[in-house]
């Protein structure tokens, strides 16, 4: 490295100084340690000519050095060893295993609604452990736990891959015979796990319904149903702003627990705001307090409703959210399902009966409600000003005293952020993406990713799912001069929010302003595929917004929000522009392919929209794309802009153990709008833990929240999907 150095120094190339954290502590050589002890410092890292300190780097996740992995894995190989029972003994006679990456080919499989155990599975599983004839082996000693599409080009042809768990004493109840198999069946990692007991996860009603049974020593939850614990008088009164996933979540982990909670949504219930979406759609008319972000469900209920997450599909946590999706009316396949979503015709009446139950527990549900202030004294919060979402902020304003207040506004809830800023709220600009929106008619993706098993997609209804695709692409700022500044520039520009059989959307607050996104029903029926194509921004992007302090990330999105109205000529008109066009940098035709966005789309030069380090990453990317898909750059593709309200564009400050902000007592920001998850699913288990901390604070909840849920994953509200 050095030597590189001495060269570049020698050639007059200039490099910017850097520094990389000191290593990770490695066992000592014995000199070494001599050394150590004998009170010898550490010599002082050598520079280079050009001023760069030199030291080796940490590496961890993916990058870890082979030797590094290598251990690690011998770790892991131990670990599940040492679960599992010797070989040959009784203890190998009940318990489960969990078998993974099980494959069976499409063209064996029943198709994508299938979760069953069929015979070609059965062949997967008797290879798996060994058993001559898979035919013997019993339906009912497996259960399907987890099901995916896989159709990667490195595989001969697409599959289907299967997690399923193995009863052993259901087994060897009908097939004695396997014993010899089981007996010697030997973990491994990543694909053959033994458990003791089968792993279970709960919904939260089931979990925290303890009316008339006193006390929850398991849990450690008090019985608040009843006033034994808390007398009704002096329940603990909690405002939950916003109705998205992580108030929704807060509120039934409050109201569960005993607490007098009132949900506050600025936007109207589901049945409303389907209406006032649909005169958006056809009318023109935006109710800004009620359309394709505010309103009963938050954002995502008018969107794809997917249920992915970057947290661990896996962990109790996430389950328990899962589960309780299903006890409100999901299908029951989004349990098994590898990339499962609920499209909005499904999510609306899941919303419905959500809201009926927390009416049931006592929550005081209020529509139309707009918090205009917080009430501060002696730097905690003492209750909240709300008016009439219809009216004026400040017009008719009345005054309501809260012990706590949970913040869970959505990411767009902008004059909240305001509200925040002049309070002194501990705020700081956070990372996002931004880009534009690209559609192709849906057959062409089908082709693309499944080649001449496209035929089998049928609109959502055949035996293969409705084809998607998920992107990720590093590029380097073209103005870097040097490896070193391209290594420091580059920008990840990536698919987000990938609606396959889906349509474009509009998700603007202001008339005045212009910003889109994605959106498909469950059977993702429709012939489009749209997906935006985002590339990261940093605070180092928006210092010409600097003047707006903590609030620069919003003005920078607000800035190509209003670009992209003025260039679609108004009357929510969406520019448009070929993909073809934009990667040339021109406008060539007056004349566009189809969109499925229903106010009209108009040629426009969308590479004159954002500034070039935004534009050439995305060129760039594409044309990487279409090296890997085939016919993904291509004329009948059509970029639609803008997309920037990715993820929120900054982070509320909160303590990791209360959720509680570090600057204002008595308050909670939670959830997307706070900075802290990305979807629907992160949004919901990062209210569901708030609500348990909240819970345990005002003594209604006395146990250890990680003991049955695990403990929650740190969430960056960063998220790529």
């Amino acid at each position: 490295m050095s030597l590189a150095f001495a060269t570049a120094a020698a050639s007059g190339l200039r490099l910017s100084p850097f520094s990389l954290s000191p290593p990770h502590p490695l066992r000592a050589s014995p000199s070494r340690s001599l050394l150590h002890a004998a009170g010898t410092p550490f010599q002082r890292p050598r520079r280079c000519g050009c001023g760069a300190v030199v030291r080796c780097a940490k590496r961890t996740g993916k990058r870890r050095y082979p030797s590094e992995k290598k251990r690690l894995d011998q770790h892991h190989k131990e670990m599940l060893r040492r679960v599992a029972p010797l070989e040959g003994s009784e203890g190998r006679e009940s318990g489960y295993w969990r078998l993974s990456k099980l494959a069976v080919t499409a063209r064996e499989d029943p198709g994508k609604d299938f979760t069953g155990i069929s015979l070609p599975l059965l062949q997967a599983i008797a290879k798996a452990i060994k058993f001559p004839v898979a035919s013997m082996l019993p339906d009912e000693a497996f259960t399907v736990i987890r099901k995916s599409f896989d159709a990667r080009k490195v595989l001969k042809e697409p599959q289907f891959t299967y997690t399923v768990d193995m009863d052993v004493k259901k087994l060897l109840d009908v097939e004695p015979r396997a014993w010899d198999f089981i007996a010697r069946l030997e973990p491994k990692l990543g694909a053959v796990e033994y458990m003791p007991k089968e792993k279970l996860a709960s919904d939260l009603v089931s979990m925290l319904n303890v009316s008339n049974k006193g006390y929850n020593n398991e849990l450690g939850i008090s019985d608040t149903h009843n006033g034994s614990v808390c007398p009704q008088d002096k329940k603990p009164r909690v405002a939950v702003i916003g109705s998205g996933p992580s108030g929704l979540f807060a509120s039934l982990v409050l109201g569960e627990l005993g607490a007098e909670v009132s949900l506050l949504e600025r936007g109207q219930p589901v049945e409303q705001r389907g209406r006032d979406i649909g005169a958006l759609a056809v009318r023109r008319i935006l109710q800004t307090e009620s359309n394709f972000c505010f309103g009963e469900g938050g954002a995502g209920t008018w969107s794809d409703g997917k249920l992915v997450t970057r947290i661990g599909k896996n962990t109790d946590g996430v389950q328990a959210v899962m589960k309780t999706f299903v006890h409100f009316g999901a299908p029951r396949n989004i349990l098994v399902d590898g990339k499962p979503h609920l499209g909005t015709d499904k999510l609306v009446p899941l919303l419905r009966n959500f809201r009926h139950h927390l009416g049931e527990l006592g929550v005081t549900i209020r529509f139309n409600t707009r918090v205009d202030d917080l009430i501060v004294e002696d730097g905690q919060v003492k209750g909240i000003m709300v008016s009439d979402s219809q009216l004026l902020p400040g017009s008719g304003s009345q005054k309501l005293s809260f012990d706590a207040v949970v913040l869970a506004v959505g990411h767009s809830a902008r004059d909240t952020y305001n509200m925040l800023q002049q309070h002194n709220v501990d705020i700081s600009p956070k990372s996002f993406a931004v880009g534009l929106r690209i559609e192709h008619p849906q057959e062409l993706i089908n082709s693309i990713q499944y080649s001449e098993l496209a035929t089998e997609v049928q609109k959502g209804r055949g035996r293969l799912p409705v084809a998607d695709y998920k992107i990720v692409k590093s590029v380097s700022d073209i103005g870097a001069e040097n490896e070193l500044d391209n290594a420091e520039k580059s920008r990840s520009c990536y698919s987000f929010c990938m609606c396959p059989g889906g349509q474009v959307v509009l998700t603007s607050t202001d008339p005045s302003e212009l910003c889109i996104n994605g959106m498909s029903f469950s059977r993702r029926a429709s012939k489009w595929a749209n997906s935006a194509l985002v590339v990261t921004v940093s605070a180092h992007d928006f210092k010409p917004f600097e003047s707006h302090g903590s609030l620069a990330g919003v003005e920078f999105q607000r800035e190509f929000e209003r670009r992209a109205a003025t260039m679609g000529g108004g009357n929510f008109v969406v520019p448009a522009q070929r993909v073809t066009d934009f990667i040339s940098n021109r406008l060539s035709v007056t004349t566009l392919p189809p969109s499925s966005y229903r106010l009209g789309v108009r040629p426009s030069k969308l590479h004159e929209l954002f500034p070039p380090y935004i534009t050439e990453a995305l060129q760039q990317s594409i044309i990487m794309i279409d090296r890997e898909m085939p016919g993904f750059l291509c004329s009948e593709a059509l970029l639609h802009g803008v997309e920037t309200r990715t993820s929120s564009p900054l982070q509320i400050s909160r303590h990791g153990e209360t959720y509680e902000s570090t600057s204002l007592r008595g308050l909670y920001p939670v959830g997307e709008g706070a900075g802290y998850a990305g979807g629907i699913l992160s949004a919901a288990v990062d209210g569901m833990y708030c609500g348990f901390a909240l819970a345990k604070q005002l003594s209604l909840f006395h146990g250890d929240i990680e003991s049955f849920l695990g403990k929650a994953q740190k969430q960056t509200g960063f998220v790529k999907y």
